[in-house]
């Protein structure tokens, strides 16, 4: 790429730190040395802007940075910077250094501020000229200044993005202490009151409870009706007699009823002990919130706004308003700062002027749909009665396990029974197809499913052969089944695939089949993110971080080889989250002169100094040129300058309790899976589809139009939208700054 003049940036941190804040700025730094930039790192936020706390960065400063939590360049609250002065010293700061780009990563504020900045810079260089700080010729190279930013904020309260730095991090700590909380809760039939951040917005309390299962939940946005305090006491009591032994209440700290006035956590825990007589306690979660290591989405994603920001300076209009880099379905883009921080707090407006209807369309998330989910999953029966008449859907699970299966069945199950549907569980996959294991759910059978691991119905990766057809037909149409719902990966979406085509000799199966992605694997098509692929590639980020760690004592290069068949994503993106040396995937490929080039660059890396490096390898990269193969390469030529190690992780990937991201993702694709097998059963229609995403939305997809978009040998999509990354991995990872 040709840079057309030299560009030099300074990135600074401001306001709450957030888990993920560490990766922005690696990303920034090495984006802008990749591409021939000077990078400074500004101590301390705007206040380091002002006290000349600005540092010449170089590629190691942010070696090893990418897994830490809170910002190693510090973060403070500048009284100052709203001074006439602060700003003048923070302008003739910059100029002094030659910085005519900056990154802001932080909060609503600290964006504000920046801009403002901004906007005010002509007026104090000109300031600064005439009182002889700066020459005329600073004055006249520094006509603007550029401002990127990009918000890190817990709460995920921007409008236009679809998260924010630090908030799926905190949506971890939040579920993990509720899922802690919870085996108290069950031993002692105890009542808890979970407070968590969200001042003006509810979003990690909302998705906390879809991610769950609790109770009863309060957010901001949509206040509980009059009356709330007796129908809660209400639902709490009926819980207990159904059988539930814990019930936990989430409420954002902002919280508050249809008056405006705030709903606290004593008020809640002292109605509950007084009209149930039962004991209740109270845990506000605090700081610990946005505390710790980032999760493996904070950290790729992150990494992709930091890269982002470095290529719109690059490229982007130098005159331009400021913009903040944001994520829209899976993608980042910028928006103009001014405007989307005016309509995030818009929302703060409205919902302090009681408008809660409109802040809640404001939010872009489908909020009141979710609200809806929680409160039927809170239920202790359906809405409506059921008999032996109501319509049927069956749903089985095909393939291997993914974490967040279990979840997409409570939802299935919850949402079809609360609409007047009769909803029989498969076990055993396709054997229980054959074999007729089918069992009718019960409201109250999957109450504790929501943050298990697996699938309760069991499965297997069998698929069926023609003589099974006829049994599969003969026990769809004894438990008198209207429509079937498949979760699973590849082989779920050959089984579904199967059924259709064999409509032709079975009447039977003309009815509404839908499949459900749910693949470690990420490779089923017509779906960008599959039930389970967050948790296996947390999996892989935790043990590549442990891995790491256990060097500190010797110099050594560490291979991990991790799962998906042909397909590379959990390679390329754990290889991004966790700041790995190279990745090595089927869709890149693997061959001797890469191998070659490798070999060389690690072993001057050691030589200058090096004292870990990370190679990420899909288990299918390349049959030939196997983890043995290349450890043994890298072992020889590494001679007495490092060690390496090898791991396998196998079906660790695969187990474990969902996170919340695959709880969430589960729980939505299950909701708008079992909405639309509704539909088509009440309209006798009997479409073969997928619910799935096209450009990171939602939708419905035609399995005969999906089979037209893959590689069936490879078992993957001819396109995976994540491969966009591949770029930003590449630079980032090089050391050697590119050519132009």
């Amino acid at each position: 790429m040709t840079v057309s003049a030299k560009k030099t940036i300074a990135v600074l941190t401001s306001g709450g730190d957030a888990p993920g804040m560490n990766a922005a700025v690696r990303a920034v730094i090495r984006g802008a040395i990749a591409y021939g930039m000077d990078a400074y790192a500004v101590y301390d936020g705007y206040q380091g802007l002002i006290e000349n706390q600005i540092r010449l960065a170089d590629w190691d400063f942010v070696s090893g940075i990418i897994a830490k939590g809170g910002t190693v360049i510090g973060s403070a609250r500048s009284k100052d910077f709203h001074t006439q002065e602060g700003l003048l010293k923070a302008a003739e700061n910059l100029v002094s250094h030659g910085i005519n780009n900056l990154v802001v990563i932080g909060g609503d504020g600290s964006l504000m501020g920046a801009d403002e900045f901004g906007q005010k810079w002509s007026a104090l260089c000109d300031e600064l000229l005439q009182d002889g700080r700066i020459t005329a010729e600073q004055h006249a190279a520094f006509p603007c200044l550029r401002i990127i930013g990009m918000v890190a904020s817990i709460d995920n309260d921007l409008a236009d993005s679809d998260m924010t730095i630090g908030a799926d991090t905190a949506l971890h700590r939040i579920v993990d202490a509720i899922d802690a909380l919870r085996s108290t809760a069950f031993s002692h039939q105890r009542i808890f009151v979970v407070e968590v951040m969200g001042r003006n917005c509810g979003y990690l309390a909302l998705m906390s409870a879809l991610a769950t299962g609790c109770s009863w939940v309060f957010v901001p946005e949509h206040p509980p009706e009059k009356g709330w305090e007796d129908e809660m006491c209400r639902q709490l009591d009926e819980g207990r007699k159904a059988g539930r032994r814990d019930n936990i209440i989430i409420m954002a700290e902002g919280a508050r009823d249809f008056n405006g006035d705030p709903i606290t956590s004593t008020m809640i825990k002292d109605n509950i002990e007084e009209k149930l007589n039962s004991d209740c306690r109270i845990t506000i979660l605090g700081h610990v919130q946005r505390g710790g290591s980032p999760s493996a989405y904070d950290r790729y994603m992150s990494t992709a706004y930091g890269y982002h920001a470095i290529k719109e300076l690059l490229l982007g209009d130098s005159s331009s308003a400021s913009e903040i880099v944001v994520s829209e379905n899976n993608r980042v883009i910028v928006v103009p700062l001014l405007e989307t921080v005016s309509k995030t707090r818009e929302i703060a407006k409205l919902i302090k002027e009681g408008d809660f209807k409109k802040a809640e369309q404001m939010r872009g998330i489908s909020w009141a749909k979710i609200c809806h989910m929680v409160s039927v999953n809170a239920q202790t029966k359906p809405a409506v009665e059921l008999n032996e008449n109501s319509p049927r859907i069956a749903v089985v699970t095909a393939g291997w396990p993914a974490p967040g299966m279990n979840n997409a069945l409570h939802t299935i199950v919850r949402m079809g029974m609360n609409s007047g549907y009769r909803v029989c569980g498969i076990e055993d996959g396709v054997d229980g197809l054959i074999n007729g294991k089918f069992h009718e759910f019960e409201w109250m059978d999957v109450d504790y499913w929501p943050g298990t691991g697996g699938t309760k119905l069991g499965t297997n990766r069998s698929l069926p052969q023609e003589r099974d057809y006829y049994r599969i037909a003969a026990n769809l149409e004894k438990n008198r089944i209207d429509g079937l719902i498949i979760i699973g990966g590849w082989t779920a979406f050959s089984l579904a695939t199967k059924l259709c085509t064999a409509r032709t000799h079975f009447d039977i199966f003309n009815m509404p089949i839908i499949c459900l992605p749910a693949s470690i694997n990420n490779n089923v098509p017509g779906a960008e993110l599959s039930i389970g692929c967050d948790t296996a590639l947390n999996t892989i980020v935790e043990a590549a971080d442990k891995i790491k760690n256990s060097a500190d004592s010797s110099r050594r290069l560490f291979v991990i080889e991790v799962m998906g068949r042909y397909c590379g994503f959990l390679a390329m993106m754990s290889g991004m989250a966790c700041g790995a040396e190279y990745v090595y995937s089927h869709e890149m490929g693997v061959n001797v002169d890469m191998l070659e080039r490798h070999t060389h660059e690690l072993v001057n890396g050691f030589k200058r100094g090096r004292r870990t490096a990370l190679i990420i390898r899909n288990e299918r990269s390349n049959a030939t040129y196997d983890i043995d193969f290349i450890c043994a390469l890298f072992d020889e030529e590494g001679g007495d300058w490092f060690d390496v190690r090898k791991t396998i992780l196998g079906p660790m990937q695969q187990g474990g309790n969902p996170t919340p991201f695959d709880r969430i993702l589960a729980a939505r694709l299950a909701y708008e899976a079992t909405a639309k097998m509704i539909k088509q059963i009440k309209n006798k229609e009997t479409g073969c589809l997928m619910a799935g995403h096209v450009d990171g939305k939602s939708e419905m997809l035609e399995l005969d139009e999906l089979k037209k978009t893959i590689i069936p040998e490879l078992q993957r999509p001819k396109n995976q939208w994540w491969e966009i990354f591949y770029e930003a991995y590449h630079v980032l990872a090089a050391r050697n700054k590119l050519k132009d």
